[in-house]
């Protein structure tokens, strides 16, 4: 045909002019539009407000979110510092992390800020800052995003409240009470002359309500949690009267009826003391709760040191200690902890802790003091006084190491190996002077041993293992312990007795004093108390004054009448030997004859004199 020009039919799939390639690039671009268009709509719709920054840290395009957020016009926040909009601006290390994510140095910031909205109500914000990487619109910007976490925040705050707070007297907790006091212990002191000076000083007063559980178990525990309620109104109450309105003070709930009182900037003890005496006259005054009437009281403890020379642990060991001994003074009273008591405190826990052990490595040892005729000034017996060899605290006398054993029962254990020891040493000076009167061996029984362990049995025992006569053995008990045997005790010593052991009763005349239930108690020698015989002295130098001497001679004569023989405790002089031989005292003892000796020392008196001191 003219004017035409036939060529090949093109192939089904094909377009006229173009090859494969080209189409291929054609749909992937149409595809990468259609992308883009999708990406813009949703960065615009998108509930979470967002914006585009440049590298120069200026908006480049925010969503309706954002201007929504900020109350304006999404168009004009273009050019607009994303930093200024989200209150970067005012926080330094916020603000550098921010630039560093600008210059590519950090891939990603996240910070949290209180921003406010359009309406002015103030909200918490989490701002995330995101390098879009490397495609050619975003080469050198970022991603801003603000995300509204006030109700998280808000939940967040209302579980620390629980968790920091008493539910029921509304106070801090413990919980806080010890994140405040960490707080103030590493917070260092301010010199006078500033602003807002620091003493660097820390202040503690511990208490517990004395006659709490008198309350909760007559009342109930609806009452209790009212009284405790009232009861951190009149904490509060003293603590703001003492903190001149300042948050210095700290009343906090530790538990059940313990509270505290932290004075975080302390000027001294004599601060802390008015504090103290304060909140015991506010707590003295009744409280009326729910149509009753109650009276409680506080024991106190007080603490007050400088924060660089303490910790949480230490300054809560004091306070406890301290809490401790107002209790033991009598409650209803405020204690000031003394590093002297609390020195002494201290050795008695370590002589507690080792005591027990100390028995079965054998640090124990005896000494023994004569027991001395009066008449003939011939020794007649020795009382066995035990002694511990701390490896410590060195040799450490009967008054140290017996309360505390009695108090935990180690004296069963001590008082047998006592009692063993001082038998077979008895034994053995019989048996090497056989031609002398043998010694009585005099040992101190405690109450507990009497009442928590078979004594009777372990008595009769050591007597058949050392082979001592029972008529040579005197067991020694307190007039206290004695005077009140009922029951077992009494049965005690009554098997003693019949036994043949001798009971004597110690430091009579400090107690009950009564001599006519001697009568009924299987009792052999009274020992006065050496408070009596110190008391023989002469008020001018030539007469001596009557009174003690007159009461010892009415004791032993009533004692003489009831079948008893009396030995007179701490003699040290001739003239107090000589008034008590008149008077009629059987035995002596004290250092006018001789201190606790070595049983060796013992050997060289049987049968003698002692020396004239």
């Amino acid at each position: 045909m003219s004017g035409t020009s036939e060529g090949p039919i093109p192939r089904a799939g094909t377009t006229s002019g173009a090859g494969p390639s080209d189409v291929t690039r054609c749909d992937h671009q149409r595809a990468s539009l259609t992308e883009l268009r999708d990406y813009r709509a949703a960065f615009t719709a998108a509930a979470l407000p967002m914006a585009v920054v440049d590298h120069r840290g200026r908006i480049v395009r925010p969503n309706d979110a954002l201007g929504g957020l900020l109350g304006a016009e999404p168009a004009t926040l273009a050019g607009r510092s994303a930093a200024g909009l989200v209150g970067l601006t005012s926080d330094g290390p916020a603000l550098r992390a921010y630039n560093e994510v600008l210059r590519g140095a950090r891939p990603r910031f996240l910070c949290t800020r209180r921003l406010k909205q359009a309406g002015g109500r103030p909200l918490w914000a989490e701002v995330t800052v995101v390098r879009m990487g490397d495609v050619a619109e975003g080469a050198g910007r970022v991603l801003l995003s603000v995300a509204d976490i006030s109700d998280r925040r808000e939940l967040r705050e209302r579980l620390r409240h629980l968790r920091m707070y008493d539910p029921v007297t509304r106070l801090p907790n413990r919980t806080l009470f010890f994140e405040r006091l960490a707080t103030a212990l590493e917070t260092p002191p301010v010199p006078d002359g500033t602003s807002s000076p620091r003493h660097g000083r820390i202040g503690l007063c511990y208490l517990d309500i004395d006659g709490f559980k008198a309350v909760n178990d007559t009342l109930g525990h609806r009452i209790g949690d009212r009284l405790l309620t009232a009861v951190a109104g009149r904490l509060t109450h003293c603590a703001e009267a003492d903190g001149r309105h300042d948050d210095s003070h700290l009343v906090a709930r530790l538990g059940g009826d313990e509270f505290a009182i932290l004075v975080e900037d302390s000027s001294g003890p004599e601060q802390l003391a008015d504090l103290a005496r304060s909140v015991l006259t506010a707590l003295q005054r009744p409280f009326e709760v729910s149509g009753h009437r109650l009276s409680v009281s506080a024991s106190i403890g007080v603490v007050e040191r400088t924060s660089a020379n303490t910790s949480t642990t230490a300054l809560m060991q004091a306070a406890d200690t301290t809490l401790y001994w107002a209790k033991a003074d009598g409650r209803a009273r405020w204690t000031l902890f003394d590093p002297e008591r609390n020195a002494h405190r201290m050795t008695r826990q370590a002589l507690s802790s080792t005591l027990r052990p100390a028995v079965e490595r054998g640090e124990f040892t005896l000494e023994y003091q004569p027991l001395v005729g009066m008449a003939d000034e011939v020794v007649r017996g020795v009382e066995a006084l035990v002694r511990w060899n701390h490896p410590r605290f060195g040799l450490l006398a009967p008054s140290r190491f017996v309360p505390i054993a009695e108090e935990d029962g180690t004296i069963v254990q001590l008082g047998r190996w006592v009692l063993r020891t001082a038998c077979r040493q008895a034994r053995r000076w019989q048996l090497e002077h056989p031609d002398m009167p043998a010694l009585f061996i005099s040992v101190n029984v405690a109450v507990r041993q009497v009442r928590d362990s078979d004594l009777v049995a372990d008595v009769a025992e050591i007597l058949a293992e050392t082979g001592l006569e029972p008529g040579l053995l005197q067991l020694e008990l307190t007039e206290s312990a004695v005077m009140g045997s009922a029951g077992r005790p009494l049965r005690v010593l009554q098997a003693l007795s019949d036994m043949g052991v001798r009971i004597a009763i110690d430091d009579f005349g400090t107690g009950y004093s009564n001599l006519a239930y001697l009568s009924r108690l299987p009792v052999s020698v009274l020992k006065l108390d050496g408070s009596f015989v110190r008391g023989f002295r002469y008020e001018d130098g030539a007469h001596p004054s009557p009174a003690d001497e007159t009461i010892v001679e009415a004791m032993v004569q009533l004692a003489h009448r009831l079948g008893l023989t009396v030995t007179a405790e701490c003699v040290e002089t001739s003239g107090q030997a000589e008034r008590l031989r008149r008077i009629g005292c059987d035995t002596g003892q004290g250092w006018l004859y001789s201190r606790a000796v070595a049983p060796e020392r013992i050997a060289e008196l049987i049968g003698t004199r002692p020396p004239e001191r």
